[in-house]
């Protein structure tokens, strides 16, 4: 799929996109990926930091109220716009700018560490994105991502349910069928039918990746792998949010940090 038609899918969706994560419909990011990313990073207070794909700022932000002082980038001109206007009503020092994550607007080694929410699995060309995140850190600067786990989150997947609804198994398959662009549609799964019935679904395109491409094309950067993590809901956290008790069986997420050579 050409860049410019998966950046006109997401400034589609990014109007809803931003309304529904902000009144808290985004229960797995919220619930888990989020606090378990931020979990995984190391101190960065003081850093300069970039945030790839930010969408509409919020992770960003929770990286500045870290102490790090943050740029970010999205490609869709209405998440950017959404980002600024946060932070003109509580400013953190965040600067947001409208570009491309595959060909970034910044010197060579800008930053101290690079972060990438759920981004890098909808872009076209990760090895761009990985070179040029490469390129933009300074010598010993880190890069930290989270996508959809490979392994768990293939083309096809569904959740096996016992009588009860409780989530017991995982089906898979096509796990090494690369998707390039393949549309998928979808509301936020919390999303109440009232809503549905206002705007129409998401429309994401998929670039699936198998786990050991993604290894080769962090390696192929540059970059040194120093941590994989993997969400998991604690018991406590699915009887709270039970949406995200299908992670207790296989995780949905995985997040990376890669490290460039100082």
């Amino acid at each position: 799929m050409d860049p410019s038609t998966v950046a006109a899918h997401w400034e589609a969706n990014a109007e809803a996109w931003t309304r529904h994560s902000r009144a808290g419909y985004d229960i797995y990011r919220d619930a888990l990926n989020t606090p378990a990313f931020l979990a995984m990073l190391p101190p960065i207070t003081g850093l300069q930091g970039l945030d790839i794909g930010c969408g509409e700022g919020s992770n960003t932000r929770q990286l500045a109220r870290l102490g790090a002082k943050m740029t970010a980038i999205d490609i869709a001109p209405t998440f950017v716009r959404h980002a600024q206007d946060s932070e003109a009503n509580e400013p953190l020092g965040i600067r947001y700018l409208h570009g491309d994550g595959m060909a970034l607007p910044f010197a060579e080694a800008s930053f101290d560490f690079a972060t990438a929410f759920m981004s890098l699995m909808d872009m076209p060309n990760q090895q761009a994105v990985l070179q040029e995140a490469y390129r933009v850190l300074r010598p010993g600067g880190f890069l930290q991502f989270s996508i959809l786990h490979p392994c768990f989150v293939p083309p096809r997947r569904r959740n096996v349910r016992d009588a009860d609804g409780i989530p017991r198994a995982v089906e898979v398959a096509d796990y090494f069928e690369e998707t390039d662009g393949a549309v998928e549609t979808w509301w936020f799964s919390t999303l109440p039918a009232e809503e549905r019935s206002k705007v129409e679904p998401f429309r994401v395109p998929r670039f699936h990746r198998t786990l050991s491409d993604w290894v080769a094309m962090i390696v192929g950067a540059g970059l040194v792998i120093e941590a994989f993590g993997e969400p998991r809901a604690t018991e406590a956290q699915a009887d709270a949010e039970p949406v995200i008790a299908d992670t207790r069986v296989a995780p949905i997420f995985l997040h990376v940090r890669a490290r460039k050579p100082g």
